[in-house]
């Protein structure tokens, strides 16, 4: 069974005020062993990103950004990877593409952050992977990360209620009413299959965010999603969000992990 999740780390693991929680984030995914990681908001990371991996006893992946923080996918042997690289459009952060070897064929993931701002920048870069998952000509696809976009299956009204203006209007159109599920809903129309209705009712609604540790900007949402092509979607048999203990401090998200029916190849 391999073991694959997703999580947007906060700030490379580091806060403002010095605070570092990069120990935290190691005991989480220790206690969790996934295979495939796939990370966000690396900030800084760079340099220190190979330290982190070999503290997990994986081989990381890095996609650099212009504009936000870096992304990436970390793999854990036996898996053997085929090849890697990052997707090349102006994303505000980055997607960073791991393809590696299962019995079941070539498996290929990709870490991606979505823009944070614009729904209208969201749904281009949503376009962008659905593009790039299209080039790749195989079956078994993965698209993780932090979306920043609400699913288009909920009534989000109460929720954004509560958020202060600034945060609220992140998740709006430009009307100012409509909520902007558009990033979500592309990739779905482009064939992909959301993973959380797989859970078996783990959580309602599988919120990501907020975490004890803060987040003024969220108001309970899930903005983390696994999203997989059909013929990987029908090997998943468990999807959770991975809460408490050191999860509820080490990052501002939850992570998101899947356990799919595949072996290294």
């Amino acid at each position: 069974m391999l073991r694959v999740m997703t999580w947007n780390i906060r700030t490379g693991g580091r806060d403002g005020d010095g605070t570092d929680r990069r120990d935290r984030i190691v005991s989480v995914v220790t206690a969790q062993r996934p295979d495939v990681l796939a990370l966000q908001e690396l900030r800084g990371m760079d340099a220190m990103l190979g330290g982190l991996a070999g503290r997990l006893g994986m081989t990381p992946y890095l996609a650099r950004s212009c504009f936000g923080q870096p992304v990436a996918v970390l793999v854990r042997p036996p898996l053997r990877v085929l090849r890697a690289g990052r997707v090349r459009r102006p994303f505000h952060h980055a997607a960073a593409r791991v393809q590696v070897a299962t019995g079941a064929g070539p498996l290929t993931v990709f870490s991606t952050h979505l823009n944070p701002y614009s729904g209208g920048r969201r749904r281009m870069e949503a376009d962008w992977l659905a593009a790039a998952l299209r080039r790749t000509g195989g079956a078994l696809a993965l698209l993780a990360g932090d979306l920043n976009t609400l699913e288009p299956t909920a009534d989000h009204t109460a929720r954004l209620a509560g958020l202060a203006t600034p945060y609220r209007r992140r998740h709006l159109r430009r009307d100012g009413r409509t909520v902007d599920t558009r990033a979500v809903a592309r990739l779905l129309d482009a064939g992909l299959v959301d993973l959380w209705p797989r859970s078996g009712g783990d959580e309602p609604g599988g919120l990501t965010v907020p975490t004890r540790h803060g987040g003024a900007e969220f108001a309970g949402m899930r903005l983390d999603y696994l999203l997989a092509t059909p013929a990987l979607a029908d090997r998943v048999r468990a999807v959770r969000v991975v809460r408490d203990g050191d999860a509820d401090s080490a990052s501002d998200h939850y992570p998101v992990l899947a356990e799919v029916d595949l072996t290294a190849g």
